[in-house]
This record gives C-alpha cells, sequence and structure tokens, in this order.
C-alpha cells in the first residue's frame, strides 16, 4: 500500500513537474509561488476588510494574521521537523527546477497550509468569496509541485491543515463578532431601560 501511494505520487509529481512543463506555465507558476508579488493584493484586501467590514471585518483582519503566523509557524517548526521529509528537488535527480531548491522539508507544504487556511477562513465569514478564495490557494498550492519543491502529497496535506485551522478560526471569530452582538443589545437594552424608568 505504501508503494502504492509513493507511486501514485510520484506519477503525479512527474505529470505536472515534466508532462505538462512550458516556459509559459514556468512564468505563471514562478509568479504566483512568490510571496512577495501577493503583498499588494494583500494590503488591499485587509484594507477593504477592515474599512468596509464593520465590525466582524475588523475581526477578520486581526483572525488571519494570527492564523497564518499559527499556520506558518506550526508547518515550518514543528510538522516540517517531525517529519523530515527531503524536498523532491533535492531526493529526485530529474526534477526540473525553475526557481532552484531549498534545502528545508517538504512536508507539509506551508503554502498550501496558509493558502487554503486563508481561504476557508474568509470563506466561513464571506461566502461570498468562495470561488476566488479557493481557486487561488489551488494554484498556489500546485505550484509547489509544478516547480519540484513539494509532492503532491505535500500539497494535500498542508491543504488539509489548513482547512481545519482556517475552520477553526472562523468559528472563533464568528463566536466573538456575536458576543460583541449581544454585549450591544444588552447595552442598548439596558439604556432603553433606564429612559423609559426617567420619563
Amino acid at each position: 500500500m505504501t508503494d502504492f501511494l509513493y507511486s501514485s505520487d510520484l506519477s503525479v509529481l512527474y505529470f505536472f513537474n515534466h508532462t505538462i512543463s512550458t516556459g509559459f506555465l514556468d512564468r505563471f507558476f514562478s509568479t504566483i509561488t512568490n510571496v512577495n508579488n501577493w503583498y499588494i493584493a494583500y494590503i488591499i484586501l485587509i484594507g477593504i476588510s477592515w474599512t468596509k467590514g464593520g465590525r466582524i471585518g475588523k475581526i477578520a483582519v486581526i483572525g488571519v494574521i494570527l492564523l497564518i503566523l499559527t499556520g506558518d509557524q506550526l508547518g515550518h517548526k514543528v510538522l516540517k521537523e517531525i517529519f523530515q521529509r527531503i524536498r523532491p528537488c533535492n531526493a529526485l535527480t530529474d526534477i526540473l527546477t525553475p526557481l532552484g531548491c531549498t534545502g528545508s522539508y517538504s512536508f507539509p507544504s506551508n503554502h498550501a497550509i496558509n493558502n487554503f487556511a486563508a481561504a476557508m477562513f474568509f470563506y466561513r465569514l464571506f461566502p461570498n468569496l468562495k470561488w476566488v478564495l479557493f481557486i487561488t490557494a489551488f494554484f498556489v498550492a500546485l505550484s509547489r509541485v509544478y516547480l519540484g519543491l513539494h509532492y503532491p502529497s505535500d500539497m494535500i496535506g498542508g491543504a488539509l491543515i489548513g482547512l481545519f485551522l482556517g475552520y477553526i478560526s472562523a468559528e472563533g471569530a464568528i463566536r466573538l463578532d456575536a458576543w460583541f452582538e449581544t454585549r450591544k443589545n444588552l447595552k442598548l437594552k439596558s439604556q432603553n431601560s433606564s429612559e423609559k424608568a426617567d420619563e
């Protein structure tokens, strides 16, 4: 069973890394995999959420920052050190590496953890954004396989971890928003009672 799973992992890896490899896809995946190319989009989205999203928007901004910090450290400092899986670009001599390789461990993919965590988090708070969020997360995670930096199972494992973290964080944000709403309503009720007593 283990041999079959590893063989399937390699087959999918080679399909994306070799079979469909082209100059155009090299440029496309190299661009979307680079976090530096997303900063402007992140700043715009966070700014819109903070200024236009009301209370839940502000909770979302703080929540997603904490979520990404947590997911990134969990993947990089804990899980990668536990599994210590060698990256395909270091383990396999024929892997194509348009961006070169890195010496850090492979499982899970931090790109997958962070992007799927953020996608699930924002989807639970703003459901209308689901297609943009999950399609973007998928292509960013897929870029790591295409570029030879991760096995498909690294991407799948990272995505599942990210979805779980994003869901739990969104539940916390929703409950916090509900708590603020209850507190606000109780305060209004108390004020109304005081005004009636003064009449």
